[in-house]
């Protein structure tokens, strides 16, 4: 922080880069930790219910899954009571679609200070996404408290959930950046994000089982970038049947996804106070 406010930087537009400046981002580390804990204290500071909205929304979701793919469809759920398999889902697929919602309108909604103070533009969208790790931490709990009272423990694979998180962190970081930099020049990103997020939920398996797609196809549907984080989150917590070597179609179009949203922002980082 103390190199970048020394040194006079030229904010005017420009070309571009091709990649993000990861060393500068770090100088500014402290910014991407005040930015986060102001969106967390903004989140809860009235909030009557505080943290309990976290689960509101997963809960939600889970009971109307339950009643609709449990009860009436009666939808396998790989050995485990389904409401477990759906929340575990639910879990995951919430940290990504809350993280990506709040990257894809942080650089708008941070105008005044994109506008008027340099600062390496990634890292709102990044500061956007932490205060997400609160609300899994929160649904972890209960659903760790559920296991316990339930006497299904997770086995040894749960030391792996901090990878699984990262994998989630990572791809929304990346399809956030894309999101980010297209709403900052058209305003009606955010619905079509919103459209393409309600699809993706059903193309993912959050309310079903992977193993509902036939073995033929499961490398394509695996192509879709949220399958393997389902997956291996399920076998870590609920102990269901290892992902199979498909899970890697899943981090290779993540990757890509993720390198296409960071070559997108840099090239248009310099533009974007600007266009704002």
């Amino acid at each position: 922080m103390d190199v970048a406010a020394t040194a006079w930087v030229d904010n005017s537009p420009g070309t571009g880069r091709s990649t993000v400046d990861w060393r500068e981002v770090w100088r500014y580390r402290e910014l991407v930790t005040f930015l986060a804990l102001r969106d967390i204290k903004v989140r809860y500071k009235q909030a009557a219910f505080g943290v309990l909205w976290a689960l509101a929304r997963p809960l939600a979701a889970v009971a109307v899954f339950t009643v609709v793919f449990g009860r009436l469809v009666h939808l396998p759920s790989d050995g485990v009571p389904y409401t477990l398999f759906v929340f575990a889902g639910m879990i995951v697929w919430t940290l990504f679609a809350d993280g990506l919602d709040a990257a894809t309108t942080s650089l708008v909604a941070s105008a005044p200070l994109v506008t008027k103070v340099y600062f390496p533009r990634v890292a709102v969208p990044l500061a956007s996404i932490l205060p997400r790790l609160l609300d899994l931490g929160i649904s972890l709990a209960l659903l760790g408290a559920v296991l316990v009272v339930q006497h299904r423990p997770p086995g040894p694979q749960l030391l792996l959930l901090p990878v699984v998180v990262a994998w989630c962190v990572v791809l929304t970081f990346g399809v956030g950046l894309t999101f980010a930099t297209v709403h900052v020049r058209y305003r009606d990103a955010h619905h079509a994000m919103g459209l393409l997020v309600q699809v993706w939920l059903y193309a993912s398996p959050v309310a079903y089982s992977s193993s509902l797609v036939p073995a033929s196809w499961r490398w394509v549907y695996a192509l879709n970038p949220m399958v393997g984080p389902l997956d291996t989150a399920r076998w870590i917590l609920l102990d269901t049947a290892r992902p199979g070597a498909s899970v890697l179609a899943s981090l290779a179009t993540g990757l890509l996804a993720v390198w296409l949203g960071l070559r997108t922002f840099a090239r248009n980082e310099r533009r974007l106070a600007d266009v704002i």
